[in-house]
């Protein structure tokens, strides 16, 4: 039977290898401390958190998420641990809610690695927190007992690490927060204003359940409602936090409302799909905002479906339980039948999840039908229509599409991946092998051929959606590797500059691109924006690097990382081809590299994860058409744009 504690509660944990689950109303960030036998934490390599997720016995989510799942070996912690804390925190530095008392009361579940519910927490009566220590597992005689604690800090994250006795604790609180703000490398960037309440017809809840199955013992089922928010009067991103309305050209105001939706087809259907149907100043900024909600849509679904099968599970084990501990249902078939009607329900519950999705899909299939002709060049995949009438822009779009996303539940429902422009990270294309079966059947040369290109093509389509002379393109290709891939770009004549090759190639490009960071920099901090030497180019700058760390020494790559982390506030911006493992041999000193890259594949692979629910979504690499010209005409347009100054 599942304990359902209330503050101050135990409760005695049965096994060992448990997986503590975490359900919130916006995203939160999931951690854990392990403290002595009087509950001091004794150094920050007791602390599990986004930035370090590993310890002995114990892995936490590596991203602020609403839901989380965390694993516990109790077998596999040190001797000297007696104490494991799950604490969760707001991500203060992206936004969002600053307090729990405006989110939706969080859920916290000890589980077997089965999913049997050992033991519930919902953690009320929380205020100005903006962090909790949730519960607790202890030792106890020889045992293990779990304990709800729900003790809230108004002083965050800071506050409770220094109550467990962390040495400095606000200096640890602030890298943690900063390692949550700059995200993961799996990490999807954050999603764009979420349209006022009410303006999405969708809506991604699971079937209600039958009278008298109560609400589901787990997760409860997520439901694409807006958060409750601190101040609930001002326009709100996905995260709760305000919409920021202050860039280039726009007025201070509210956007303007979506165009009315269509009427619906026939009398009780639901709306026909509009293309354009989100908030914002244009077509393209109220596109960017529909599919993020598209986005956001699918994920919530999806979760509402496998929240509600997981309940119909796990009330079809409670109900066999029963069954099987009740003697008399041994006698004339009586357990037979009982667990045919059991297996019935839950094939009834399952088959009504299924159903909702089914019906979700099918509108955000609709939705997609109309939304994807529709898009500009720079949203739209390389095989639209748009590319044949390119022409080359006047102005820099407010997102760029890299990619695809899916879920297993729905393989053929593809949502563009759309991040902002200017890039705020650089990207990395891994050209290692990865956990895919895709991977698993393609050949170490093949998947450095396909990373090269996949860089190729992603560098092209931000040459074309810049304005003529406003984007530049170099490329480090340190042994001549990528000559065929980089064959577009060269004979086009839109790079910056042949591919440097060699230690002192890679030395020029470098200390060029370097000394363009500084002076940018310098120039920002003097407010002396036009004594900027002559011969600086002020067109936004991408750095291209191959076969990564191959013909890098020591000093190289301490410029790389020092362009990785200051490049992009002052536009250069870093596109690397790398397998990580090759770069083993310098430690852990390239760990805050990797994290501060957004990581994509050049084939097919589950590894980026949404800013929702968390999901492992299938990224798919951008393709140009078997056979297609497309690639090499729109180059050809850039250059001959840059020859005429873009007349």
């Amino acid at each position: 039977m599942t304990a359902e504690l209330v503050r101050g509660q135990n409760h005695t944990l049965p096994q060992t290898r448990l997986e503590i689950r975490v359900s919130a109303g916006a995203p939160v960030v999931a951690g854990a401390t392990l403290g002595d036998e009087r509950g001091t934490v004794r150094g920050v390599e007791w602390i599990a958190h986004p930035g370090s997720p590993q310890l002995p016995g114990l892995e936490v989510s590596r991203q602020a998420a609403a839901d989380h799942r965390l694993a516990v070996d109790l077998d596999a912690l040190p001797d000297e641990v007696h104490r494991l804390t799950v604490l969760l925190a707001l991500p203060l530095e992206v936004g969002g809610p600053t307090r729990f008392g405006a989110v939706a009361s969080p859920f916290v579940a000890v589980t077997g690695l089965d999913g049997t519910e050992i033991a519930t927490f919902t953690l009320t009566g929380l205020d100005t927190e903006s962090a909790v220590a949730a519960l607790e597992i202890y030792r106890r005689q020889g045992g293990w007992k779990v304990r709800a604690v729900g003790q809230g800090y108004a002083g965050g994250l800071a506050a409770m690490l220094a109550d467990q006795g962390v040495e400095r604790a606000a200096e640890l609180a602030r890298s943690i927060q900063e390692a949550v703000a700059g995200g993961m490398a799996r990490t999807v960037a954050p999603p764009p204003p979420r349209t006022p309440e009410g303006e999405r017809v969708r809506h991604a809840g699971g079937p209600a359940p039958a009278p008298g199955d109560g609400p589901p013992p787990a997760m409860p089922p997520v439901t694409p409602q807006p958060e409750p928010l601190a101040e609930p009067a001002a326009p709100q991103t996905a995260q709760g936090g305000p919409i920021d309305y202050a860039h280039p050209r726009r007025q201070a105001a509210a956007p303007p409302p979506p165009p009315p939706a269509a009427p619906p087809a026939e009398p009780g259907q639901p709306a026909r799909p509009v293309a354009g149907d989100a908030t914002g100043w244009s077509m393209d900024e109220r596109l960017y905002n529909q599919v993020w909600g598209m986005f956001e849509d699918l994920a919530r679904a999806v979760a509402a479906y496998r929240s509600a099968v997981d309940f119909a599970e796990s009330r079809m084990d409670q109900e066999l339980e029963r069954t099987l501990s009740d003697p008399r249902s041994r006698i004339g078939g009586a357990g037979d039948r009982a667990r045919e009607q059991a297996r019935a329900k839950r094939d009834e519950l399952a088959g009504r999840a299924r159903e909702a999705l089914d019906r979700d899909l099918a509108q955000l299939a609709a939705e997609s039908a109309v939304v994807e002709p529709a898009l500009p060049a720079p949203y739209a995949g390389w095989d639209n229509p748009v590319w044949h009438a390119y022409r080359v822009p006047m102005e820099i779009p407010m997102a760029l599409r890299i990619g695809d996303l899916h879920l297993p539940e729905s393989a053929a429902l593809r949502i563009p991946l759309l991040v902002r422009l200017p890039l705020e990270r650089g990207i990395w294309i891994d050209s290692g092998r990865t956990a895919s079966e895709a991977a698993a059947l393609t050949d170490t040369d093949q998947l450095r051929r396909l990373a090269m290109e996949s860089a190729v093509l992603h560098a092209a389509r931000l040459l074309a959606v810049y304005p003529a002379g406003e984007f530049a393109v170099h490329v480090i290709d340190p042994a001549g590797a990528a000559a065929t891939a980089l064959a577009p770009l060269v004979r086009s004549g839109v790079l910056a500059g042949p591919p440097a090759s060699g230690a002192g190639g890679v030395s020029s490009v470098l200390a060029q691109l370097t000394r363009r960071v500084d002076l940018v920099q310098m120039a920002i901090r003097a407010g002396a924006a036009d004594s900027l030497p002559p011969d600086l180019d002020p067109a936004e700058q991408l750095l291209i690097v191959n076969d990564f760390p191959h013909g890098f020494d020591d000093r190289a790559v301490t410029q790389l990382r020092y362009l990785a982390d200051e490049g992009p506030s002052v536009g250069v911006h870093l596109l690397m081809v790398a397998d990580r493992e090759d770069a083993s041999a310098y430690g852990p000193v390239l760990d805050p590299l990797w994290r501060s890259l957004l990581r994509i594949t050049p084939i097919a692979d589950d590894h980026l994860a949404d800013p929702w629910v968390g999901h492992a979504w299938t990224y798919e690499p951008p393709r140009t058409p078997a056979g297609s010209s497309v690639l090499e005409l729109v180059l050809a347009q850039v250059a001959a744009a840059r020859r005429t100054g873009g007349r």
